[in-house]
C-alpha cells in the first residue's frame, strides 16, 4: 500500500525498503532525518521544511505560463506575487525570497503587518500588490514602499480607497503607486473557498462602481495610474471550468475599460486557485486539470478576447499562494500509544471457576487458526453480547466483563491478521474493522497544527513513515492530545486511512502529514495552551547531501504563558507562595520548587 503517493506527492516521495523518501539529493528516508534531529535533544512533533520543493512549485508555475505565452504566441507577459497570507513564518518567507530572485517573484500583503515584511524583505525589482481592507495608514505605508523604489500596485476593494488614494497623494504631492481594481464577477469558485468569487463576495467593485471609480480617475487626472484589473474566485479551484468563465468575463471588462479610456491598463491578476491535489484517493481526485491545462486555458482565452475587440493582450499576474507553500511542509507526530493494546494477554485476571462463557472465549483465542477464524469470530461477537447482558443482569461481575472485552479483542485482532494474510475476502470482516478501529494517539494538537481540518473538513494526506513494505490491517482513527472530542481524525468508509499494528513498547511510529504548508501554521490556535511544533528546515547542498539548516525547538510551559500576557514572575511566586503554605518542612519546599521550576521550562508537547 503507498497511501496514494502517485497520486498526491507529485513524484516528491517515493517508498524504498518500507520506508518514505525524499525523491531529490542524496533521497534520505524522512524517518533517518527525524531520528537525527532527536538526536540533537528534540522530541515530539516535528514541522519540516523543504526550500527545494518551494523552488520546484515556482519554476513550474513559471515555467508552464512562459510555455503557453510562446506556444500561442502571447503578447502580454507572465509574473507572479506570493500571498502573505498564506505563510508569513520566517522559516517559510526568506527561503522563499531567496529562490524568488530569479524568477523576479513577488509579494502581495493584505494588512500593514504583512505590507512592512513586503518592504523590508521583497526582491527590488519584483511587483508588491496590495489587497484587502484598507485604511490611510496603509495607503501611506504603500506610498511608502514606491519612494524606496518598489513597484507597487493599490488594489481597492471600494471607492473610498480610491478616495483616500487620492487625499494621500495630495499630501505627498506624489503619487508612486499603481492603482489595481478588483472586480466583482459574476462567476463564483467550487469547493470549500468558493465565497472568495461570486456576486456576493466580500470583496471588488460592481460594474456600477467600477465606471464610476474611471470617471473618478479622469476626474483627477490619474487614469494613467489605472494598471491593473484584480478577480479571486477561490484559493483552491478544483474544477477549470469556473476559471474559464472568470477568465471570459474579466477579459472582456478589461478590454471595455481600455476602450473607456484607461490607456495604461495592462495587467490582469487572475488571484489565487491554481489547486493542489490534497486526496489519496484516485477515484476523490480533488481537481480535474493540470497546471499545463490552467496556463494554457489562461494565455488561450485572454489572446481571443483581445483579438476579438482589438486590445493589447495583458501581462498576466497569479497569486497562487496554496501552490507554492503547501508541499514544501510536513508534519511529523509521533504515535505514543495505541489504544487496543491495553487489551493484551497478560492482562486477563482468570479465576479459578469462570463462567461458561468466558472459558469457552479463552478456547476460541486458544484454537482459533486459518481454517476457522471466522466462525470463531463470529462466535466470540455472539458470546460477548451474551456476557454483556448477564453483566447488566448482575450475573457475572466487573473482572469477569474485563475478561471478556480483553478476549474478545484478542480473538478480534487474530482475526484480522488471518484476514490481512488472504487480502479481506470476507467482507463481513473487512466490515468489523471498520467499525472497530485501532485508536491511535498522536502527539500534536489539531487545533494547532491541522486547523482546516477541524473548521472545513479538508483532509491531507496521511501516512506512516516505515513498515511501508508490511501491509496495514487496522483501520485507523488518529487523536491527538488535546483535550477535545473534536481532536480527532477519524476513520472514514469514504476516506479510509489503514495502519499498522505495532508494539510500541519495541518501536517507534511516526505519522507524516503532508501539503501542511499553507495556512495551517499561522491560522493554528493554542487550543489547550500547545503552542507551534519543532521545526527544521532541510536543505540540499550542491552535491545533493541533506542538511538541517535550522532547527527551532517548540515553545517552553513558561514561554507560551507569557505570550498570553500573563506575568511569568507573578505566575511563580503564587505558586512559591502555595507551597510555602501547605508544604512546612523547607527541605521538601525546596525540592518540590526546584522540580516545579524545571517543569516551567518543559516543552507544552508530551514527552514520547
Amino acid at each position: 500500500m503507498n497511501y496514494g503517493i502517485d497520486i498526491w506527492s507529485a513524484n516528491n516521495f517515493f517508498i524504498e525498503n518500507g520506508k518514505l523518501k525524499i525523491n531529490y539529493g542524496n533521497q534520505p528516508a524522512l524517518i533517518d532525518i527525524v531520528e537525527e534531529i532527536e538526536e540533537k535533544g528534540i522530541k515530539g512533533p516535528i514541522l519540516l521544511r523543504f526550500p527545494h520543493l518551494i523552488r520546484k512549485q515556482i519554476n513550474s508555475l513559471y515555467t508552464s505560463f512562459n510555455k503557453a505565452i510562446k506556444d500561442f504566441d502571447y503578447k502580454g507577459k507572465f509574473q507572479a506575487v506570493f500571498p502573505l497570507k498564506v505563510n508569513q513564518f520566517p522559516t517559510f518567507l526568506k527561503p522563499l525570497i531567496k529562490i524568488a530572485n530569479r524568477y523576479n517573484y513577488g509579494l502581495e500583503a493584505g494588512s500593514k503587518a504583512e505590507l512592512i515584511l513586503a518592504m523590508a524583505y521583497n526582491n527590488k525589482t519584483a511587483p508588491i500588490t496590495i489587497n484587502g481592507f484598507k485604511d490611510k495608514d496603509m495607503i501611506r505605508l504603500a506610498f511608502i514602499a514606491g519612494f524606496m523604489g518598489y513597484n507597487v500596485t493599490i488594489t481597492i476593494e471600494g471607492l473610498n480607497e480610491l478616495k483616500s488614494i487620492i487625499e494621500v497623494s495630495g499630501e505627498y504631492h506624489k503619487m508612486p503607486v499603481n492603482i489595481g481594481i478588483r472586480i466583482r464577477l459574476h462567476t463564483s469558485g467550487v469547493g470549500i473557498w468558493a465565497k472568495s468569487g461570486g456576486i456576493e463576495s466580500k470583496f471588488g467593485l460592481s460594474s456600477t462602481e467600477i465606471i464610476e471609480a474611471i470617471e473618478i480617475l479622469k476626474q483627477h487626472n490619474m487614469l494613467d495610474k489605472l494598471k491593473m484589473i484584480h478577480f479571486h474566485i477561490g484559493s483552491q479551484i478544483n474544477d477549470i471550468s469556473p476559471l474559464k468563465k472568470a477568465i471570459r468575463e474579466s477579459g472582456n471588462i478589461y478590454a471595455d475599460l481600455r476602450k473607456l479610456g484607461a490607456k495604461n491598463l495592462s495587467a490582469i491578476n487572475i488571484g489565487g486557485g491554481l489547486a493542489i491535489e490534497y486526496s489519496q484517493w484516485e477515484e476523490k481526485r480533488d481537481k480535474n486539470y493540470s497546471i499545463e491545462e490552467f496556463s494554457n486555458d489562461v494565455v488561450y482565452l485572454l489572446k481571443e478576447i483581445s483579438n476579438k475587440k482589438q486590445v493589447p493582450m495583458p501581462d498576466i499576474f497569479t497569486e497562487s499562494g496554496r501552490f507554492i507553500a503547501s508541499p514544501s511542509t510536513i508534519l511529523i507526530a509521533p504515535v505514543i500509544e495505541l489504544f487496543s493494546q491495553e487489551y493484551s494477554e497478560k492482562s486477563l485476571r482468570l479465576k479459578n471457576k469462570n463462567p461458561d462463557l468466558v472459558e469457552e472465549l479463552f478456547d476460541l483465542y486458544d484454537t482459533i487458526n486459518e481454517n476457522n477464524y471466522i466462525e470463531y469470530f463470529h462466535d466470540a461477537l455472539d458470546h460477548f453480547e451474551s456476557l454483556l447482558t448477564l453483566f447488566d443482569l448482575g450475573y457475572i461481575d466487573l473482572i469477569d466483563r474485563s475478561n471478556s472485552e480483553i478476549l474478545v479483542h484478542l480473538i478480534i485482532r487474530k482475526a484480522l491478521q488471518f484476514a490481512t494474510a488472504r487480502g479481506f475476502k470476507n467482507k463481513e470482516l473487512k466490515s468489523i474493522n471498520e467499525k472497530i478501529q485501532e485508536k491511535y494517539l498522536a502527539n500534536f494538537s489539531i487545533f494547532q497544527s491541522l486547523p482546516d481540518f477541524w473548521g472545513l473538513g479538508q483532509r491531507f494526506p496521511v501516512m506512516p513513515l516505515t513498515k511501508l513494505n508490511i501491509t496495514p490491517n487496522r483501520s485507523a482513527t488518529i487523536w491527538d492530545i488535546t483535550c477535545d472530542s473534536d481532536g480527532e481524525i477519524p476513520f472514514s468508509k469514504k476516506n479510509p486511512i489503514y495502519l499498522h499494528d505495532v508494539d510500541l513498547s519495541k518501536e517507534k511510529y511516526y505519522l507524516g502529514f503532508f501539503l501542511v504548508g499553507a495556512y495551517q501554521e499561522i491560522l493554528g490556535m493554542k487550543h489547550n495552551l500547545f503552542s507551534f511544533t519543532n521545526e527544521a528546515i532541510v536543505s540540499f547542498d550542491e552535491e545533493g547531501n541533506h542538511q538541517i539548516e535550522f532547527l527551532e525547538p517548540t515553545q517552553k510551559i513558561r514561554e507560551i504563558l507569557i505570550d498570553l500576557d500573563y506575568d511569568i514572575n507573578e505566575v511563580e511566586w503564587m505558586l512559591k507562595e502555595n507551597i510555602e503554605k501547605n508544604i512546612k518542612n523547607e527541605e521538601e519546599q525546596k525540592e518540590i520548587l526546584g522540580e516545579l521550576l524545571l517543569l516551567l521550562n518543559d516543552m507544552v508537547y508530551l514527552k514520547d
